[in-house]
């Protein structure tokens, strides 16, 4: 199973969107780093895991999932790097191949030094955009191909029954 750990605050510190949310409110950057992580999980089918520093957030380490994607704050006296470290030597084995996405160049380093592969900032947020492209067109398609019924029926009365398939009439 591929494991993508995130580095939180150097993501945020990187991607022009997050950057400019943090300078507004650090929560909400963290909030769409959470969902783009989550929109990223559902398309790719590895676990995701966002690491963020408890510098920013202080207090005991704190471990919850949202939308299906994992994240940790460390503790109060343990950076980001050092749990991600700690992850990685967990995670990484015959079965598991472990991303760590980061731009800091020398946690880059130890974590290749210990088998787990890095996506720079940079990389995981182009592999982002081209999947939202793929959704996107996967989307257009679909619409594209519109089932025929063998009865015609008005767009009000195939809605009606849209509805009453997915359980909303």
């Amino acid at each position: 199973m591929d494991v993508l750990v995130v580095d939180g605050y150097n993501i945020i510190g990187d991607w022009d969107e997050l950057k400019r949310l943090k300078d507004v409110d650090l929560e909400q950057a963290r909030n769409r780093l959470i969902e783009k992580m989550a929109e990223y999980k559902a398309f790719s089918g590895c676990r995701v895991i966002i690491v963020f520093d408890a510098y920013y957030v202080p207090g005991t380490v704190n471990k919850f999932r949202e939308y299906k994607v994992e994240i940790i704050y460390t503790k109060e006296k343990e950076t980001a790097d050092e749990r991600i470290e700690k992850l990685v030597k967990e995670l990484k084995n015959v079965v598991n191949q472990v991303y760590v996405a980061t731009s800091d160049y020398a946690e880059q380093r130890t974590i290749f030094g210990r088998g787990a592969l890095r996506k720079s900032a940079r990389e995981l947020y182009i592999e982002l955009i081209d999947m939202e492209r793929e959704i996107e067109e996967s989307v257009k398609k679909h619409k594209r191909v519109k089932k025929h019924s063998k009865i015609p029926l008005n767009d009000d009365v195939l809605e009606k029954f849209e509805k009453w398939r997915r359980g909303n009439g």
